[in-house]
Parts: C-alpha cells; sequence; structure tokens
C-alpha cells in the first residue's frame, strides 16, 4: 500500500473504486465474526460476534481521534510515528486529497484495516475472555501497537518502507504478521480453556464457517485490490492474483489433510483458503500470477501443519490466528524476496527474477522485527490489564457459556423442543432435560 504524493486533482475512478473497496473491507469484520462464531463452541458463539463488532466501534473512535494522524501524519520520529496535526482530522476538507482520492476517503479506507486487525486477535482467545477486558484492549492496542506498525510499513518516511526498503503492500506485516504474533502473546497471558487437550471443542455450525470464509474472500478483493489507491491495472493484478493464491491454497490444505487424515473437510477448505488470502496478502501488488499460484500453495500446505503446533507446544491458540494468520503472513511476505517481478513492482526484484538475495534478506528483518515489536508490546498491554481489572473470564462463565453469563442471551433458543408434544410425527418424544441443560457443545 503506497502512500502517493498529492497530485493536483481528484480522479473520480480511483475514487469510485476505493470508495467501494473500502464497504468491501468493512463487510471483513462482520464475515470473521461469522467465521469465528462457527467455529467455537455454541455457547459462546455471541460473545464470538460481540468481539468483532465492539471493535468496529471502539478502533472508529480511536482512529478518528487521533490513531490515523499518528499513522499516516507527517513523521517525527525518524520514521518511528507520525505528528498530531489530523487530530479529529480537524481542518481536513471534502477537498483536500491524498493522491487521487480525498484524504478522508483514505483515512475510512485505513480506519477498515485497523478493525480487522484488532478483530483477528479476538480468535486467539476465544471462549475465555472478560468483555470489558477485551474492549479496553481494544483501545489501548491500536495506539499501542497497529499505530506504530502501520507508521513504519506505510506511513510517510516509514522506516520499515523508506530505509530498510522492504515491501509490504496490503498488510503482511501490518494486519497478518502483527495480528498473530499478538494473538500468541495474548493467549500466553490468558492461559488455555478449561478442557484444552481433553474435551472436544470442535466447531458447532461449519455452514456457517463456510460462509463467513466466502464472505471473507469477496471482501479480500477491497482489502488487496484496494490497496492500490487507484482504478489501474495494479488494482487489476492484486485482484487476480488474490483469486489464484486462494484457490491454490485450498487445494494445498485439502491435498495434506487427504493424504494425512484420509478426508478432505469442509474446514479444511475454508482454512485453506483464508490461508491463501493472508499469504498473498503482502504480495499481491508485487509478484505476477505464476509467483502467486506459488505462494499460495505454500501457505496451505504449511498452514495445514501449522494448526497443529498448539498441540504439541501447550499453548491454547483458539481458532488457529498463529496457524494461519501469523504463518501466512510469514509465508507471503518471505517470498516476496523470490518472487517479486520487476513488472509489476516497478523496483526490487525477487531472486527468482535476478533480484539477487538482497531483498529477501530486507523481507526476513522486517518479518523479525515487527514479530518481536507486536509480540512483546502486545504483551505487555495483556499482562498489565491482567493484572487491573482482570483478563480472562470466571471460570463458572467459561464453563457455562460467555453467551448466557455475560450478555444474557443464547443463540440457540431450545425451549420449543423441550418438554413438548408436538404434531404430527408418532415418533417423536419430548426431551428428558429442560432447556437449559441441554449440552451444545
Amino acid at each position: 500500500m503506497t502512500v502517493a504524493v498529492a497530485p493536483d486533482a481528484l480522479n473520480a475512478g480511483d475514487t469510485a473504486w476505493l470508495l467501494v473497496a473500502t464497504a468491501l473491507v468493512l463487510l471483513m469484520t462482520p464475515a470473521l465474526a461469522i467465521f469465528y462464531g462457527g467455529m467455537v463452541r455454541a455457547k459462546s458463539v455471541l460473545n464470538m460476534l460481540m468481539m468483532s463488532f465492539v471493535a468496529i466501534a471502539v478502533v472508529t473512535v480511536v482512529w478518528i481521534a487521533f490513531g490515523y494522524s499518528l499513522a499516516f501524519g507527517g513523521d517525527v520520529g525518524g520514521g518511528l510515528l507520525g505528528d498530531l496535526g489530523s487530530v479529529f482530522m480537524a481542518g481536513t476538507k471534502p477537498t483536500d486529497l491524498h493522491g487521487t482520492v480525498p484524504e478522508l476517503l483514505f483515512m475510512a479506507f485505513q480506519l477498515t484495516f485497523a478493525i480487522l486487525t484488532v478483530a483477528l486477535i479476538s480468535g486467539a482467545i476465544a471462549d475465555r475472555t472478560r468483555f470489558k477486558a477485551w474492549v479496553l484492549f481494544c483501545a489501548v492496542w491500536v495506539i499501542c501497537v497497529y499505530v506504530p506498525l502501520a507508521h513504519w510499513v506505510w506511513g510517510p518516511d516509514g522506516w520499515i518502507a523508506h530505509r530498510l526498503g522492504a515491501l509490504d503492500f496490503a498488510g503482511g506485516l501490518v494486519v497478518e504478521i502483527n495480528c498473530g504474533a499478538a494473538g500468541m502473546a495474548v493467549a500466553l497471558v490468558l492461559g488455555p480453556r478449561i478442557g484444552f487437550k481433553r474435551d472436544p471443542m470442535r466447531p458447532h455450525n461449519l455452514p456457517l464457517v463456510v460462509l463467513g470464509a466466502g464472505l471473507l474472500w469477496f471482501g479480500w478483493f477491497g482489502f488487496n485490490g484496494g490497496s492500490a489507491l487507484g482504478a489501474n491495472g495494479l488494482a487489476a493484478q492484486a485482484l487476480v492474483n488474490t483469486q489464484a493464491a486462494g484457490c491454490t491454497a485450498l487445494i494445498g490444505w485439502l491435498a495434506v489433510e487427504k493424504r494425512r487424515d484420509g478426508h478432505a473437510t469442509t474446514l479444511g477448505a475454508a482454512s485453506g483458503a483464508v490461508a491463501g488470502l493472508v499469504a498473498i496478502t503482502p504480495a499481491c501488488g508485487v509478484v505476477d500470477l505464476p509467483g502467486a499460484m506459488a505462494i499460495g500453495l505454500v501457505a496451505g500446505v504449511l498452514c495445514s501443519f501449522a494448526v497443529g503446533w498448539k498441540h504439541r507446544f501447550g499453548y491454547d491458540d483458539s481458532l488457529d490466528v498463529v496457524g494461519v494468520h501469523y504463518v501466512g503472513g510469514v509465508v507471503g511476505t518471505l517470498l516476496i524476496g523470490l518472487f517479486a517481478a520487476k513488472d509489476v513492482t516497478g523496483g526490487p526484484a525477487g531472486l527468482l527474477h535476478g533480484g539477487g538475495a538482497e531483498l529477501l534478506g530486507k523481507q526476513l528483518v522486517a518479518i523479525v522485527v515487527v514479530s518481536a515489536f507486536s509480540f512483546g508490546v502486545t504483551y505487555t498491554i495483556a499482562k498489565a490489564i491482567d493484572r487491573t481489572i482482570g483478563f480472562r473470564a470466571h471460570a463458572d462463565h467459561e464453563q457455562r457459556g460467555l453467551d448466557l453469563a455475560v450478555h444474557a442471551e443464547s443463540a440457540y433458543d431450545l425451549t420449543a423442543f423441550a418438554g413438548t408434544k408436538r404434531t404430527p410425527g408418532p415418533t417423536w418424544r419430548p426431551s428428558p432435560k429442560p432447556a437449559e441443560d441441554l449440552d451444545l457443545d
């Protein structure tokens, strides 16, 4: 996602496309809520939806207030942070431009990225998080972690882009690696769910998972294509690369499942597609189609193995944020160093396109720095919240289900089927249990 120099006039086509792309990326957060909601147990699905939806509200307020200014304002810290010249977007007129589009629109487009990144973290700590602690975490984390990284990679004179020279077209570093490292940090602070590695914790509604994955895929065209900031050939390249990588990753994941487990699963198909979309995000505007297909395939294969690491190493990443988003983000960001094509980037080429190993080294440095910064600062934030107001839900709330315990609601009302007669159907029998005792897990 390059930051363009403001020209003399607004481009109507670029503005129209970015308006659509902004709406598509915003849709990705409700889509993520559905995706995550289907993957958790039935007793916590509403809590999962709420964690994404409240992130929309909290991050929007913080971003407009001063997040955007600190991320994309004029550099004041040697490529580390922006200034406060755009607090509450004061003085920004509808006619003010960022490149060929209104600055207000660019701000809104970037806002949707920040919202989604925060919401992604919730998957690592599903089923066991205090809601008020999550709300506080959203506000603090976006300022202390997301904003600096956005400035480093996409801001004017940000040090990763302009001094190190690493490439991240649409968010491999800022979104995917960032949320994965942060998810690991918060999961370690909270500890594993009650019954982790002992009780089955299968997705309660696979159709919801597939629906959420499909809507995420749809929104990803705005995520990656919109990062060209114009209705142009680069947007088209990003869009087709996104489609290609999602498909090869899906195939790669299912191939691993079939060989390893004997079955190609619906959850695997959805997860594989998301892994490919994650991996192509940093590379979609810098590689050609063969490169995009290779990146997707590698991500689908590696991520299908990575999701099992939590059982081997004992950390409870509930919905595989580390296994899919962190590992997929690393794959895509690192492989830019192999597959970057000068015909696409107009700049540095990867090793396989005659560019040597220099770009590969820069990508590796960026991955290590972003991972360490995100993990370290997030762990500190989460630990501080846990030591003050408490981050982990009460054990009885966790066992009962956060939907009823926290939100006083249930996603599935079975009272119509418990203890009452029903016609027709002579073989039907009333349930021996009241509705509240039915096991929805």
